[in-house]
């Protein structure tokens, strides 16, 4: 049976990546579901470290894996890495005495534990001198319970991740009442003010990202462009030169780079470099995501009937949280840079043959199983398909942003 494991981002209080928390499902029939939370998380740790690769799945940063009382009181936690991983530790398991044996164990060996789902119950009491770090629901409780539970609790010593924070009004209140871990995808919502423009510094990356997008880029206009910014030369000049092209030789000027490449891969890799300079300042998971969607989306296009629309695919993936980097309407966006209609509808919820690929990658995001069993069956894409193009969306964003960043 073939194993899915996806992640879902934890960010510290100055918007860098801490780690990510990796949801573990078994199989597309029946809709990934799985009974056993022992298998469950078992799998997790063996895809994760021994087939997967920690590296792929969380770009070095550490790991949050479920675990269950058996596996707790059964040292599997002990063939991890204690560098790693955190052992989270599920809400409904009772801290009763050899729970508690094995927390205190695990703390001697170094391994950092969080406690899933914690609200103000008396029985896991105990469990708050072992733990490093405590996750609060934003779903499940109310606003004076969690202002209640951080005051009670804060001079412990104990980190709390306040998770399910979907909107930037929860992150805010969070950070308020001393949280400062955070898992959700709030950071993907744009703070849209209708009149805001875009600011100076990112007006030639912007330009760029225009022009390479005209049904005809001309060519000596992109050139102009790159030549008058020093950082973007040397930027794409250090994308073309890495590993992710595999060049026999080494790329001497920008005339020379535009000369040897097709226009998809102009139209790629720019897009990639504009990308990241646009994306200056903002949490580093957006432009993470967007590579991972964006490669995500493409690779997928093959199997699901769209082999010739990847590069289409790959530019609505990486394009698809530019109102979020840029704080602008996606619709404004898209009337400044010529895209194709399919891309554009998609990316604004309109009907287009694009769309179930978009709204798919986005699901496989949110570990939303049943709806991505639904629709690999509608797209005819098979287990092994989707997990391996997701690893390797995964690993090509973390390699691509770590060249981005370096840059």
């Amino acid at each position: 049976m073939k194993k899915y494991v996806a992640r879902q981002p934890i960010f510290d209080n100055r918007m860098k990546i801490y780690g990510y928390e990796l949801l573990f499902r078994a199989g597309l029939e029946p809709y990934f579901r799985c009974d056993d939370p022992d298998h469950a998380t078992a799998s997790v740790v063996a895809d994760s470290f021994l087939l997967f690769g920690m590296k792929v799945l969380t770009g070095g940063k550490r790991a949050f894996v479920n675990f269950t009382r058996n596996l707790l009181i059964n040292d599997y936690a002990k063939v991890l890495p204690s560098d790693q991983v955190v052992i989270e530790i599920l809400e409904w398991i009772p801290p009763d005495d050899r729970v508690v044996a094995a927390c205190r164990d695990l703390r001697a060996r170094g391994y950092m534990l969080a406690l899933d789902d914690f609200a103000l119950n008396i029985k896991h009491k105990p469990m708050l001198g072992l733990v490093d770090i405590v996750k609060v629901d934003f779903r499940r409780t109310t606003k004076e319970l969690r202002r209640e539970l951080l005051q009670a609790n804060l001079n412990r010593g104990i980190r709390f991740l306040a998770e399910k924070v979907e909107t930037r009004e929860h992150y805010e209140e969070a950070r308020q009442i001393g949280c400062t871990l955070f898992q959700g995808y709030f950071f993907g919502r744009p703070e849209i003010l209708q009149s805001r423009d875009i600011p100076a510094y990112k007006h030639s990356y912007y330009h760029l990202l225009q022009e390479v997008h005209q049904a005809q880029p001309r060519l000596p206009i992109l050139e102009d462009i790159i030549k008058h910014e020093s950082a973007l030369t040397y930027k794409l000049l250090r994308y073309l030169n890495s590993a992710a092209f595999a060049f026999c030789m080494e790329i001497r000027s920008i005339r020379h780079a535009l000369a040897i490449l097709g226009l998809n891969e102009v139209r790629k890799w720019v897009s990639i470099v504009a990308l990241a300079g646009t994306a200056t300042g903002m949490p580093s998971e957006l432009m993470i995501t967007s590579l991972v969607r964006g490669r995500f989306a493409e690779l997928l296009a093959p199997q699901a009937g769209l082999a010739e629309r990847a590069p289409e695919l790959f530019l609505m993936g990486l394009l698809s949280m530019m109102d979020a980097i840029l704080g602008r309407p996606m619709e404004k966006i898209l009337s400044e840079v010529t895209v194709s209609v399919d891309v554009k509808a998609a990316l604004l919820n309109g009907s287009s043959p694009l769309r179930p690929i978009h709204e798919f990658v986005q699901a496989y995001e949110r570990g939303d199983w049943d709806e991505i069993a639904r629709r690999s069956n509608e797209m005819h894409l098979t287990e092994s398909q989707v997990t391996e193009a997701y690893l390797d969306a995964a690993d090509w964003a973390n390699q691509t942003f770590q060249v981005c960043a370096a840059a």
